[in-house]
């Protein structure tokens, strides 16, 4: 009752300074960079939500997955601490997976592909964070069939500037970094920035059988640079690196569903990736822009965990010990050519994928009462190549003084290869196309309006394991299929923004994650396959509006609507699917609040955010409850420094972000609902200073 209470003060909060009719400086026009050309975001067709390093700054949030509540439609899971895959309108993968890595979700950080494998996404010094949803087939690929998120980190000028950061928080928290850029040489042709961060807390979990309070720890290292350089009158070179090693702890699950633990063997997940990105732009006399762009990223990712969430202590007299290793090793290059006129342009587009999985799985089980033992000694190694080249084009035509009809075309072959060690050699292909016909609209130089037809893809693949059904080895390709139309206007002498739009889609051959067992009886036999259901469909709602009614006033609010069913199902055992709800997709999203800086320099913040019971997976009916988040941070902001006191979940809101339903207490093992619970509140205080 207390959350709700809070809830209802924050709305009214909202609505009381929402009367207010001062007069305040305009918002700024908004560049997507994540699109083809470097547009604003009210001259997209699409659904856009972008988040400016100021935004981020004031939310005081550390890594991308806390951006999450702040945008319609999205959510996340991921078996290990950080976010990795993500689902935007009930459209994206659930959890850690072998086998072809093709997310549904395109990932970019700096043009460097981390589809899949997002758990790096830290946000200090990041300049904007753009999340496109709907298919983005045209823009994007075979990687984007959902949406696209795309992170640019801070850009380097010419003049001199920097900053230091430090956060202490409560759970062991400590968070530091600096950021330096400026010119380079004598005319400033040559610009360059280098950020490190680095952020550690014991991860909020109590180990009370090897009494610690560090087994979930957090141990995070962020290290980006950026480099720009002018050359003659047209050409423009841009070279972005990053470093990031995250070491961290994995003990996340109790048998209670609560914030202690009974692990002997805790896990880890940890992950160090090397990118690099070199961007080069020629600038033609004739208004012509050609552009080359290479991306090149390299990743180690470790994930262990103890299966059985427990010790020899709680399971006695039965001796039960499961524990699980996997390690993955990742490498992505990619390359685009992009060739961009006035009203149309070209491109083409190649990705080389390499990814190496080698999984121990390691246990033994005896039952002193049936005098039944087991034990387990398996290692799989698997190897995963693919190779992804694309052609792409978009063409405008000005139908009038204020419409303008855009067709985009996308054009994809991808070829695999891959073996593993129970014998399995395999490499399907697929041929598959994506495009997008939009009509746009200028009203005003404040308002714009668009309808949009788009279709995404995502190639086929296939099944692994001894025990996987022959039926069930291969599974299709998957299209899906969006219309849209949407609203932006910029009211108020430009200081109200509102986007809004209203979509439908449908997904035809979805592929879905669920649980199997070949023979009744054999627990051997149980196993996971990734299956096609024939239909699905969602309808919904987005909708952001940010205000600032006078020049010490911001107010926003987001809100995200969408019903989702699958409609046709004709897989047997999916046929508890029909007429459900999609996993991992609340029929609303909402986050509000707002912020005042008084002129002396006292500043203060709330945000507030909601979500929707959802279905955690589609293999069991378990559902998530509904929650509320309260967010807050108040304090000083001088010319070159700044102090804050903040607190994420003020109210201590518990709440479940990933729900698994199986037997895992001996000696019966009754299906039972497993949650990981969300981060419980967090105080902490965090100075920074400007140079």
């Amino acid at each position: 009752m207390r959350q709700i209470s809070s809830l209802r003060f924050c709305a009214a909060f909202v609505c009381l300074y929402s009367m207010a009719s001062w007069s305040a400086e305009p918002i700024e026009e908004v560049v997507v960079y994540g699109d083809f050309r470097e547009r604003a975001a009210s001259d997209l067709p699409a659904s856009v939500t972008v988040l400016d390093a100021e935004e981020i700054e004031d939310m005081s949030v550390q890594h991308f997955e806390e951006l999450i509540n702040a945008v319609p439609n999205l959510n996340w899971s991921g078996d290990g601490h950080r976010a990795k895959y993500f689902q935007m309108r009930g459209v994206g993968e659930l959890e850690q997976y072998q086998g072809a890595p093709n997310p549904s979700v395109g990932f970019l950080v700096d043009d460097i592909d981390f589809s899949g494998i997002g758990g790096i996404a830290t946000l200090f010094d990041m300049q904007h964070v753009e999340v496109l949803r709907g298919p983005q087939g045209t823009r994007y690929g075979a990687n984007a069939l959902a949406g696209l998120i795309y992170m640019r980190s801070a850009e380097p000028t010419a003049e001199f500037d920097g900053k230091v950061e430090l956060q202490v928080g409560d759970d062991g928290m400590l968070a530091g970094g600096f950021a330096v850029g400026g010119g380079l040489n004598a005319g400033d042709s040559v610009m360059g920035r280098l950020s490190v961060h680095y952020h550690e807390s014991n991860g909020f979990r109590e180990n009370a059988y090897l009494n610690r309070d560090d087994t979930n720890g957090r141990d995070e290292t962020t290290v980006r640079g950026r480099l720009k350089w002018s050359s003659g009158e047209f050409w423009t070179f841009n070279l972005a690196g990053l470093y990031i090693d995250t070491d961290n702890g994995y003990d996340a699950f109790a048998i209670d569903n609560s914030l202690t633990m009974l692990s002997d063997k805790p896990g880890k997940d940890a992950q160090e990736s090397v990118g690099a990105s070199f961007r080069a732009d020629f600038d033609g006399p004739n208004g012509y822009t050609l552009t080359s762009i290479t991306g090149f990223a390299d990743s180690d990712i470790e994930f262990s965990f103890d299966a059985d969430w427990g010790n020899d202590d709680a399971w006695a007299p039965v001796l039960y010990d499961y524990i699980s290793f996997s390690d993955r090793k990742r490498q992505t290059l990619s390359q685009e050519f992009r060739f961009v006129a006035d009203s149309w342009l070209f491109g083409m587009y190649a990705l080389r994928l390499e990814d190496d999985i080698s999984t121990l799985n390691q246990g033994e089980y005896f039952d002193p009462g049936f005098n039944f033992a087991d034990s387990l000694d398996d290692l799989f190694v698997s190897g995963y190549e693919a190779t992804n080249v694309a052609a792409f084009g978009q063409v405008d035509f000005e139908m009038s003084d204020v419409a303008l009809l855009t067709f985009g075309l996308r054009l994809e072959k991808r070829e695999t290869d891959y073996e593993d060690s129970s014998g399995l050699t395999t490499g399907p292909s697929d041929t598959l196309w994506g495009g997008e016909i939009a009509l746009s609209f200028d009203h005003s130089d404040a308002v714009t309006s668009f309808v949009s037809l788009s279709k995404g893809y995502k190639a086929n693949g296939f099944n692994l394991g001894l025990v996987v059904p022959d039926e069930y080895r291969t599974f299709d390709s998957e299209t899906l299929y969006n219309l849209e139309a949407g609203i932006k206007a910029s009211l108020l002498e430009q200081t109200l923004q509102l986007n809004a739009s209203i979509f439908a889609s449908r997904h035809n051959e979805a592929q879905v994650r669920t649980s199997f067992q070949l023979n009744p009886g054999d627990p051997t036999s149980f196993g996971f396959v990734t299956i096609n259901v024939d239909e699905s469909d969602a309808i919904g709602i987005e909708a952001d509006v940010r205000w600032l009614p006078s020049d010490n006033w911001m107010l926003y609010a987001a809100l995200g609507l969408i019903d989702t069913e699958f409609t046709d199902v004709s897989v047997p055992s999916l046929a508890n699917l029909e007429g459900r709800s999609k996993a991992h997709a609340p029929d609303y999203t909402l986050a509000f609040g707002g912020s005042y800086e008084h002129p002396s320099g006292f500043f203060a913040r709330v945000d507030v955010s909601a979500r929707d019971a959802f279905y955690f997976d589609v293999a069991h009916d378990q559902r998530s409850e509904a929650y509320e988040l309260v967010n807050a941070r108040a304090g000083y902001r001088a010319d070159t420094w700044a102090a804050s006191l903040w607190a994420r979940n003020l109210f201590d809101r518990n709440y479940a972000v990933r729900g698994f339903f199986f037997g895992n207490e001996p000696p019966d093992f009754p299906n039972t609902l497993y949650t990981r619970a969300g981060d419980p509140r967090q105080v902490g205080v965090t100075l920074t200073k400007d140079f």
